[in-house]
């Protein structure tokens, strides 16, 4: 018979980073998943991996970094440019048959711009679209192209001009593609304009508005107008916030939505049959941003994260994630007509 010690037991405090690294790691030993850190600079604001199959790259933006970076499979390396009077940037948008040409959001701008891949400097190419001077309160946030080429983007206020958890300035558009061609609204009153996709098996399409704690879901009509608005998926927890928003986002192959988490340290895969969370990638990153299917059998998941107030790397940080059993499909391209 064994006595109990009447000595205190010793405590260990931890840093919020540490204790970050432990649950990862504890996460990780029990999946089948792996996840690494790519070689990268630390960004800002991550955001907008976009995988392109002709240069086996992803690229992406640092929003308030105001930098475009593209990480080359084959070389396991990340370039990063600016460009000037460009800033911030997001999204970045490939183009069909225009390699090494890109559709950027900046401030309530839609522009064109030359990169290389390569260079530390990027050049403005022209104007696409100006939201114009009763839209100087915004700027542009997550964009995606749809199995169309129809560029879809939406925006949120400026956060400069206060609590962006508690307005509802953003809105979301289409964009046709041609230059100085019309914005079509499509959703007015929304807080932060984020992840976007359009799953082929359901052929619908999801929309996240952050502070929304939820996804919505939409029928699409033939020219790219959204109807019949329903909830998706309900974040909350016994009606409460779990402690985290949804932002960027995408699909696999057969349907399943990845959400990134912004403070949550993880991505959510989502069936879209159960509408039930089916598995958590646990990501060392409090600020997990977006994810992009890629890779050269389209079976690695990138997950771009942001470096906010004191946080330690890896914070900031370009993540794949292996041996999810799971494939995407190519990212569709924007077709810009002049």
């Amino acid at each position: 018979m064994s006595r109990q010690s009447d000595r205190p037991i010793a405590t260990v405090a931890l840093s919020p980073s540490v204790a970050l690294w432990l649950l990862f790691l504890i996460g990780s030993m029990a999946a089948e998943y792996s996840v690494e850190q790519l070689p990268s600079p630390l960004s800002q604001l991550g955001e907008g991996p976009v995988w392109d199959v002709d240069t086996q790259s992803l690229y992406y933006v640092d929003i308030n970094g105001a930098a475009i970076l593209r990480y080359d499979y084959a070389e396991n390396k990340t370039y990063s440019a600016k460009i000037d009077g460009v800033d911030p940037i997001s999204p970045i948008i490939l183009v069909q048959g225009k390699p090494g040409q890109y559709v950027l959001g900046t401030g309530n701008k839609i522009v064109l711009v030359n990169w290389d891949g390569r260079s530390e400097r990027g050049t403005l190419v022209k104007t696409l679209y100006d939201l114009g001077e009763s839209e100087k309160h915004v700027r542009f946030n997550d964009g995606k192209v749809d199995p169309q080429g129809r560029l879809y983007a939406g925006t949120m206020q400026l956060e400069t001009l206060g609590d962006i958890m508690q307005q509802k300035e953003g809105k979301l558009f289409r964009f046709d593609g041609k230059a100085g061609g019309e914005f079509h609204l499509l959703k007015a009153g929304v807080s932060i304009s984020n992840g976007l996709t359009w799953p082929e098996k359901s052929n619908k399409f999801y929309y996240i508005d952050s502070v929304a704690l939820d996804i919505k879901e939409y029928d699409v009509l033939e020219n790219g107008d959204l109807q019949n608005e329903t909830v998706f998926y309900d974040l909350r927890v016994d009606g409460k916030s779990p402690g985290y928003v949804a932002d960027g986002m995408t699909h696999d192959n057969d349907g399943n939505l990845y959400v990134a988490t912004w403070g949550g340290s993880k991505l959510l895969k989502i069936n879209p049959k159960s509408k039930k969370i089916e598995q958590e990638i646990a990501i060392p990153a409090k600020q997990v941003t977006s994810a992009a299917f890629g890779g050269p059998q389209m079976d690695e998941l990138f997950v771009t994260t942001a470096h906010t107030g004191n946080q330690d790397p890896p914070a900031g940080a370009l993540f794949k994630v292996t041996g999810l059993g799971a494939r995407g499909k190519p990212m569709d391209k924007m077709i810009l007509r002049d």
